[in-house]
């Protein structure tokens, strides 16, 4: 029974042991099958996407593909921005580390030459070299180990890349000399990237308004930011498959997912009207020398569509980051010398670069600048249209009203005469001589009859407290006392009334004076006519319907009569452009507050002056007052806006009506008379209209100046050579400036020259020569044409 005993109980002790371990081993296999689950869970379920990106990562090297950046262009379909294709190069610093190390292997074993190693000097002198860039630039970034990618060039072209490319390939040494075929090895760790590089083919054109991209190829500035999301388009993808030491495979091995190309933008901008406008003010503003440059605006009338848009200083769009105008540099570098001057008073070396990084930044920002838009200036007389447009529109004046000018006027509130341009007076006049002659009292009298209320209600009406709504960045407010501040008394009233104490930017103005003269309605500026697709589809087409209707149709027609006076026989006659009715109005705006007494000069004008179809403004800032030439608007900018608007006309297509007078002096084609007796020669020259003097005493004519062909004015001279021999020696240009036509006319004869006559001839006996397109001293062809600028230099705004 003992026994039995003993043995029941060593069955029940091996049952437990055999129970425990079982239970143990359950305890222990769902221990490590929870383990193992969550491990698997964490690597399968949580950390998924961590490891299938590190997978990738080790098994595939990717490259973004710039998507092609949309082209901007003009309205005629010329490109202002456009991109082409580029590469950008990069490297892997560990795979080049690994490459070495390779070579380093080969030599050890003997199955490399010592001499045919290509270290990290040997890439970053080849790199160096054909990127242009300091090689210690270069070997710096070969030698970041902790990165697989560095860019060491950006957008590199085509010809700079495809050099880079016979490097890598070891079809060239690091001196850019040719290697045999058989001793050609691939460098590793070196790569090309396809990309797009932004170019402007007309350098300065426009070149606030286009604007740049960045060294990131998005938009900094201008139409090219404002236009960002419709120019990027959306970036594509390569993919490849690598080795285990890094190296492509083959390309059955390689993914690529297309770039969507951005949209293009087709502006209202005329490439050769804006190149009209900014030869034309880059000459006035050299000429008389204006401290802080000048804006300039074409604008249709009828849809508020901007033509062309200048400001000065400018820049190049192609290397926007430099200095381009002269005036600009001599004014940064004057800055930088005063700060060397001062660089022991700054507290460290941080502060020292600090100001001179800030000098270079503010000159930058002062080319960039879209004056037109981001800069507001008192406007002077070019604002009494709205005044004029104002109270014709009230009823207050009419075209027989008359003011009586006594060469100043006082104001109830302001204890000092407000003056006239013509400190004598101007007597008794109407409206339209009122106007003609930029009277400010005959304006003063106009805003009293209006009252306080009612012309604050057409300065909100012109659009004057609000923004144009054009589409760019960077719009300027106006600045205006508020309505109650306005209504408090009628000061401001009366300067209002003639442009001064209050500020608005170019466009602002410009936009309230084209709705004076188109009938009378306001229009939303814009640059953009419309968005395409890379297929050439619509996606946005602007919407040229006007604001609203500020004053009637009838008001407009006598405000451009009015305007048309003005150039006709007033202030503004320097800005008649032959066989074109031309209205305008001069402005020479003093800056209230200025203690050096500086004025902005300008000059508004519009064609045809009874059905306008361009408008334009033009200001100058600060001009010299030791040029020789009475500072204002109607001496320095309605000059040169008849230039520009004698190039615009015609290239519109815009057909010149010429009086008698002026058709006569019209350009006309000189027949060729050659080989004609003196008889037939007179008879066919005398048909259209040429005058003539013959040279010899021959039968028949052997020569004549000008040529045959020769588009000349018609009331030029032909010189018939009978029989003599004609002179082949060149000319030389007399200077004429200051001259009379008359006086001009024979002194450019003499020199065997001719004269095409420019600017008004009519008016007063002080009609003088104001410029002339070829220098004095120059020499030229016999028989040239010499074009001569005349004005009135006396007149008053």
């Amino acid at each position: 029974m003992a026994e039995k005993r003993r043995s029941d109980a060593a069955r029940r002790a091996n049952q437990v042991v055999r129970s425990r371990t079982v239970l143990l081993m359950l305890l222990f296999g769902v221990f490590t099958f929870v383990l193992l689950f969550l491990k698997l869970y964490d690597l399968q379920i949580l950390r998924h996407e961590e490891l299938q990106q590190e997978a990738v990562a080790q098994q595939t090297r990717s490259a973004v593909v710039t998507a092609s950046r949309g082209a901007i262009y003009d309205r005629n379909g010329l490109p202002l921005a456009q991109s082409a294709t580029a590469e950008t190069v990069n490297v892997n610093p560990r795979d080049i580390r690994d490459f070495i190390a390779e070579q380093d292997e080969k030599i050890k074993d003997e199955k490399m030459e010592a001499a045919e190693k290509k270290d990290k000097d040997y890439i970053a002198r080849g790199l160096a070299r054909i990127l242009e860039l300091e090689e210690d630039t270069v070997r710096k970034q070969l030698d970041k180990v902790e990165s697989a990618y560095v860019i060491v060039k950006k957008r590199a072209d085509k010809a700079v890349a495809d050099e880079v490319r016979r490097f890598i390939n070891g079809e060239i040494d690091d001196q850019g000399n040719p290697v045999e075929a058989k001793q050609q090895r691939k460098i590793h760790g070196v790569y090309l990237e396809p990309d797009s590089k932004r170019y402007y083919p007309y350098s300065t054109l426009a070149a606030q308004v286009v604007g740049f991209v960045d060294a990131d190829n998005r938009g900094a500035y201008g139409l090219e930011s404002r236009y960002e999301s419709d120019l990027q388009g959306t970036s594509g993808l390569t993919v490849t498959a690598k080795t285990n030491t890094g190296q492509d495979l083959l390309y059955q091995y390689e993914q690529y997912y297309d770039a969507a190309n951005g949209d293009e933008l087709v502006l209202t901008l005329d490439t050769n009207i804006q190149y009209y406008l900014e030869k034309g003010m880059e000459s006035m503003l050299t000429r008389f020398d204006a401290k802080n440059g000048g804006t300039g605006i074409v604008m249709n009338a009828k849809t508020g569509a901007i033509l062309a848009m200048a400001s000065f200083p400018t820049f190049d769009l192609n290397d926007y980051s430099a200095i381009y105008d002269t005036k600009l540099q001599e004014s940064l570098s004057q800055t930088l010398a005063e700060i060397e001057a001062k660089r022991s008073s700054y507290a460290t070396e941080e502060e020292y670069n600090a100001a001179v990084a800030k000098a270079k930044s503010d000159a930058r920002g002062r080319q960039w600048r879209n004056r037109c838009i981001t800069d507001t200036y008192e406007p002077g007389s070019t604002f009494k249209p709205i005044t004029l447009a104002a109270a014709l529109e009230e009823g207050v004046v009419n075209m027989n009203t008359t003011f009586n000018c006594t060469g100043s006027v006082l104001v109830q509130g302001w204890g000092k005469p407000i003056y006239c341009s013509k400190h004598s007076g101007h007597g008794i006049q109407d409206l339209k001589t009122a106007t003609g002659n930029s009277c400010n009292p005959a304006f003063i009298n106009m805003g009293m009859r209006l009252g306080t209320e009612t012309y604050y209600d057409y300065l909100e009406a012109f659009g004057l407290m609000e923004s144009t709504g054009i589409d760019a960045y960077g719009e300027a407010e106006s600045i205006f006392s508020s309505r109650e501040r306005f209504c408090t008394g009628v000061v401001s009233l009366a300067s209002y009334a003639f442009g001064q104490t209050f500020n608005v930017t170019p466009l602002q103005l410009i936009r309230a004076q084209a709705a004076t003269i188109n009938g009378g309605y306001l229009y939303e500026p814009y640059l953009v006519e419309q968005v395409l697709d890379d297929r050439g589809n619509v996606v946005m087409q602007h919407d040229a319907s006007p604001v609203r209707q500020v004053i009637s149709e009838e008001t407009s027609a006598k405000v451009r009569e009015c305007l048309e006076y003005v150039v006709a026989s007033g202030t503004g006659k320097n800005g008649q452009v032959a066989g074109y009715r031309i209205g305008g109005k001069t402005g020479t705006a003093d800056k209230t507050g200025n203690k050096d007494k500086e004025v902005v000069v300008s000059f508004m004008c519009f064609a045809p002056a009874n059905d306008p179809e361009i408008i334009m403004l033009i200001t100058m800032d600060t001009p010299s007052r030791t040029t020789g030439t009475y500072v204002s608007g109607g001496n320095m900018v309605a000059p040169t806006a008849s230039q520009i608007m004698g190039e615009i006309l015609p290239y519109l297509g815009i057909e010149p009506d010429y009086s008698a007078e002026g058709l006569a002096a019209a350009d006309a084609t000189v027949p060729n008379v050659t080989g004609k007796t003196l008889e037939e020669a007179a008879a066919r020259l005398q048909e259209l209209g040429f005058a003539y003097r013959t040279v010899g005493g021959g039968a028949a004519v052997t020569d004549q100046t000008p040529e045959g062909g020769s588009i000349v004015p018609g009331s030029a001279t032909v010189i018939l050579y009978m029989g003599e021999q004609k002179s082949t020696d060149p000319c030389t240009v007399p200077n004429v400036e200051g001259m009379t036509a008359a006086e001009a006319n024979t002194a450019l004869t003499n020199a065997g020259l001719i004269l095409r006559v420019a600017g008004t001839t009519s008016g007063s006996g002080n009609v003088r020569a104001l410029s002339q397109d070829v220098a004095a001293g120059e020499k030229v062809a016999p028989g040239s044409v010499i074009t001569v600028r005349f004005g009135d230099s006396t007149v008053l705004d």
